[in-house]
């Protein structure tokens, strides 16, 4: 029998071929896929996270862990789905108009969902408007902004009015990057702010259970 602790170390240690080869086993163990994800994956990149709040690990840590935990989803996602088993919630992520950054942002992504949430992408130099079709479209509850020129940040304003305008009136909105700060998330009217890729999970987890 798979214990779910070790599919979680094998993601802490960022071991992909162990953490596919386990997650398969205990699928075919017939052990509950919800346990599998939560016990077992989601569990580890917990770990991770905190180790990365610490700096008892650095970026490259959490990519390669973050890519093992993405091995282990490429199996039971399609249960999932079939099972119609929802995450946390589906966040609409992107590097706003005018900036092309895009490392922050995907680490956030991959933190997002290793922490339970569907992530839809939608890339760097987004549009207010794509954000807002996108949301509407996944049905998501949160949005997450990224900027890391100064220049940029204006674009998160617009992105704020934007969405408020188009009648999505319980999306919550958070902002982070570089020049970002709590501030200027209360400046603008967004919902959130994370300093970086482990609190931004905290923050959409906090901003998920207050929507």
């Amino acid at each position: 029998m798979v214990e779910l602790k070790d599919i979680a170390e094998s993601i802490i240690k960022g071991n992909a071929p162990k953490v596919k080869e386990l997650v398969k086993k205990a699928i075919d163990e017939g052990q509950d896929v919800k346990k599998v994800l939560n016990g077992g994956l989601i569990a580890g990149m917990n770990v991770v996270g905190e180790k990365f709040k610490k700096n008892e690990f650095y970026v490259p840590e959490v990519l390669i862990a973050a890519r093992a935990m993405k091995s282990g989803m490429e199996i039971i996602k399609p249960i999932l789905a079939d099972k119609d088993v929802r995450g946390l919630g589906t966040i609409v992520l992107g590097t706003v108009r005018g900036d092309l950054h895009d490392i922050g942002k995907n680490l956030v992504g991959m933190m997002l969902e290793g922490g339970g949430f569907e992530v839809v992408d939608l890339g760097v130099d987004v549009s207010p408007e794509k954000f807002v079709e996108a949301t509407k479209e996944k049905k998501a509850q949160l949005i997450g902004l990224s900027a890391l020129l100064t220049t940029t940040m204006v674009s998160m304003k617009e992105v704020v009015e934007t969405v408020r305008k188009s009648g999505l009136k319980d999306v919550k909105i958070m902002i982070g990057g570089a020049p970002v700060t709590q501030s200027y998330a209360e400046e603008i009217g967004a919902d959130g702010y994370a300093p970086d890729a482990a609190s931004a999970v905290d923050k959409a987890k906090e901003l998920v259970k207050t929507g």
